[in-house]
């Protein structure tokens, strides 16, 4: 029973660290990059430049032998990562940015997974990223797919500490933020660019 609790309050504390250092890139992210958000790029040239910013303050930290990818999809062996979606069928997927340790760190593989989306993309495409990041924060599918043992790593992608969904608003200047964590969303909050 203490082990539980004991490893219970390790992945808290995981969680918070993850928060901080997402919640510092972003910062700066969105200090620095007013006029290339109000430009109304895609979304791929605002991941890019978030990730740069991720990948700068995870240096300063004690995960600075993690990687920051955008749109990476694959698992270790090569294999192209998947999940189980909400009807149970595995499906393909890649983060539009990710911290990991690309299979090196078999105790903690996955740490912030980042789905980002502009506010007038259609509803059932943003709903799919929530769905995603609710599956890649849970510990796991069920006990007889994937039990984490310490030596391998999952079949299906799955363990992500943190779960961002990053909504940005064009036309009110807002980014909309959801926190996921072991499946379910945990914090909401927006802020201004």
């Amino acid at each position: 029973m203490r082990k539980v609790r004991g490893m219970m309050e390790e992945q808290k504390q995981l969680y918070t660290k993850m928060t901080t250092l997402f919640e510092k890139a972003n910062k700066k992210f969105l200090l620095e990059q007013v006029k290339l958000l109000e430009s109304n790029v895609s979304e791929r040239t605002l991941c890019g430049q978030l990730m740069l910013y991720l990948n700068d303050v995870k240096r300063e930290s004690e995960f600075k032998l993690y990687y920051v990818d955008v749109e990476y999809n694959r698992n270790f062996n090569r294999q192209i990562k998947t999940i189980f979606d909400d009807r149970e069928n595995i499906v393909r997927i890649n983060c539009d940015v990710i911290l990991h340790s690309r299979g090196e760190n078999t105790e903690q593989d996955n740490l912030i997974a980042i789905e980002m989306k502009k506010s007038e993309r259609p509803t059932e495409e943003k709903q799919k990223d929530r769905i995603r990041l609710m599956a890649l924060t849970k510990d796991t599918f069920n006990k007889h797919i994937y039990s984490y043992d310490g030596i391998t790593l999952p079949e299906h992608v799955c363990r992500y500490i943190l779960g961002v969904y990053y909504e940005i608003n064009i036309s009110t200047n807002l980014i909309n933020i959801e926190y996921y964590y072991k499946g379910k969303v945990v914090k909401q909050y927006s802020s201004y660019f």
